[in-house]
């Protein structure tokens, strides 16, 4: 009886996980409006039809700086299909040192600096990173990374995005 008890509690908590992951994938992106280092105002709204990657990142992050490489590439091979990369610098993340990385890295994709914090916030109060949001071309969140990712699976929910 235990053992049966036992089964039913794990398979209704397997069944939860998935229905709250499911759950998860249909939550609408915050609105907000990214500023770009250039000055370029881009809303969700302006995202609209495109499979947009939300990086939050830092200079002094390591784990951002090694992926930064495997992002201007894929955005580079993908952007054409209609995928786009906004990368915000967190908070703390002093303006100049951001600017100078875009600069010398030549970030195809816009950068912007959260200087207040507000996007952060309206991700769900972000302080790690690399936080990214993978979001649909109807402006939902399909998945959230914290940190690092398998690459394969990530190509493929980014493809599979991009066919929808």
């Amino acid at each position: 009886m235990k053992k049966i008890l036992i089964s039913l509690v794990a398979v209704a908590a397997i069944v939860a996980a998935g229905l709250w992951q499911f759950q998860g994938s249909a939550q609408a992106a915050p609105d907000v409006t990214f500023t770009s280092l250039s000055g370029q105002k881009i809303t969700m709204q302006d995202l609209r039809g495109k499979v947009v990657l939300v990086k939050f990142w830092a200079t002094s992050c390591t784990t951002c700086i090694a992926q930064m490489p495997g992002n201007i590439a894929r955005y580079k091979e993908l952007s054409p299909q209609g995928f786009d990369i906004i990368a915000v610098a967190m908070q703390y993340d002093p303006p100049n040192y951001v600017k100078n990385y875009a600069d010398t890295r030549e970030l195809p994709f816009p950068v912007v600096i959260d200087a207040q914090g507000k996007l952060a916030k309206a991700f769900g109060d972000v302080k790690l990173t690399p936080t990214a949001f993978l979001i649909d071309k109807q402006g939902h969140i399909i998945k959230r990374y914290l940190g690092n990712y398998d690459e394969i699976a990530f190509m493929k929910t980014v493809k599979q995005a991009l066919a929808s």
